[in-house]
């Protein structure tokens, strides 16, 4: 297993670009599915995500290459509706193919999907959506086998603003007949990146970033290029490690508006954020202080993506800073690596109490999923000593060369395989 070794106490500068996101490339490179064309995608993050989904499309017949961040595609070589049961138990974004392939062939037998463990993330609200298009569903052994004759425009309300609930019904929905409303979507900024992408390929798609999107279905779509949106976790993430810091950096390449509640919380605790453009400059005080409350909700509030890299800030900073996850119930798992670290943190229920202590110091840590994994390593970054961080392979997931990104910025910082 790779990990990465950290020599903490240096204060992180310079400029950083950041790239496409991860969130936004998967659930497009399923949609590429529906248009049987060549598709050409760029700014794409080289994450084993993308690569996995890249060999499930390989797997059902796809031709795809991938060569400096560009992946061109050509799905009119589609030969099988049945996606491999190994690859789709390593991702779960590999279920946001349920849709497209339903709407090019009718029919799909996919394995209940795998990721990371941070609690229940039933597929309930995906089935519902589909089955409401006339998909007639059968659960047995692990599998879902689905299957329509034609699928029908309806009415879809979600019970909760599910981001790949929301993706799969658009996808459905693009080769549908008649007209598809998706009441109570989710809004975050990877589903209006989808839709740029789909209305490129001549799907009629309006809505996106709003609570209701409406689908009028066409009969086919053409060939078309899209570059992936910024990584607005990334984006926070470097904001959250330079402020961790006492850093001066600037981040190249982020869109202001799509991390405004995390920038809110970074000048609560005393950092000085500058917006221009696609840039954010941030000069952060020698010791940041602790904000009141960290609530997860889904956009535009507060990310659950970026609740363990900001607790991670929070174990150093002046006062006591309460957290409450709304999203998932076990995404406290980098705690107790935290508190090895000598960080001061109780956990009741869905609410964390984060005492900040004046330094964390090194340790031996491991990375139990992907952004808490992130957390670790900016805990390592501030803390006295070295930290080595193990099973970095779900860091990976989310973040492209995450060593030579800080180590860029300054930081004692080395990856061993």
């Amino acid at each position: 297993m790779s990990k990465f070794v950290i020599h903490g106490g240096n204060r992180l500068q310079g400029e950083i670009r950041v790239g496409g996101a991860k969130n936004a490339v998967l659930p497009i490179l399923a949609a590429t599915v529906l248009s049987g064309k060549v598709s050409i995608l760029t700014d794409c993050p080289n994450l084993k995500d993308v690569h996995t989904m890249i060999e499930i499309l390989r797997s059902i017949g796809c031709r795809i290459s991938f060569e400096d961040a560009v992946i061109t595609i050509d799905t009119s070589t589609l030969s099988s509706y049945e996606v491999p049961e190994g690859l789709v138990r390593e991702m779960r974004s590999s279920i946001f193919l349920m849709g497209p392939i339903l709407g090019r062939c009718g029919k799909i037998k996919i394995s209940y999907p795998g990721g990371c463990e941070i609690g229940p993330r039933p597929i309930d609200l995906h089935i519902k959506a589909l089955e409401a298009l006339g998909v007639k569903i059968t659960e047995a052994h692990g599998f879902l086998e689905c299957e329509v004759l034609g699928l029908k425009g309806c009415e879809i309300h979600l019970d909760y603003p599910s981001v790949g609930a929301t993706e799969n019904a658009i996808l459905a929905a693009i080769l549908a007949e008649g007209t598809t409303r998706i009441i109570n979507a989710a809004k975050e900024p990877e589903i209006v990146d989808l839709q740029d992408f789909l209305q490129k390929m001549g799907a009629k798609i309006h809505g996106a970033g709003t609570s209701e999107i409406i689908i009028e279905g066409v009969k086919e779509l053409r060939e078309a290029e899209h570059r992936i949106m910024p990584d607005r976790i990334v984006t926070g993430t470097i904001l959250a490690a330079g402020a961790a810091t006492g850093g001066d950096i600037l981040v190249t390449n982020a869109i202001a508006s799509h991390v405004h509640p995390i920038i809110s919380k970074l000048k609560e605790c005393g950092c000085l954020i500058l917006e221009k453009g696609d840039t954010l400059k941030l000069k952060a005080p020698e010791r940041i202080r602790a904000v009141d409350t960290v609530k997860t909700l889904p956009y535009p509030g507060f990310p659950t993506d970026m609740q363990a890299q900001f607790m991670a800030l929070m174990t150093v900073a002046r006062g006591t800073s309460f957290f409450t996850e709304t999203i998932f119930e076990n995404r406290y798992k980098h705690v107790d690596e935290l508190t090895r670290m000598g960080a001061k943190i109780k956990i009741d229920g869905r609410v964390a109490v984060i005492k900040g202590v004046k330094k964390l110091t090194g340790a031996r840590v491991f990375a139990k999923d992907l952004r808490g994994g992130a957390a670790l390593v900016i805990a390592g970054l501030i803390a006295e000593g070295i930290t080595t961080v193990e099973d970095i392979v779900h860091i990976e997931r989310g973040y492209e060369q995450f060593d030579k990104m800080l180590e860029q910025l300054g930081a004692n910082i080395y990856k061993i395989k």
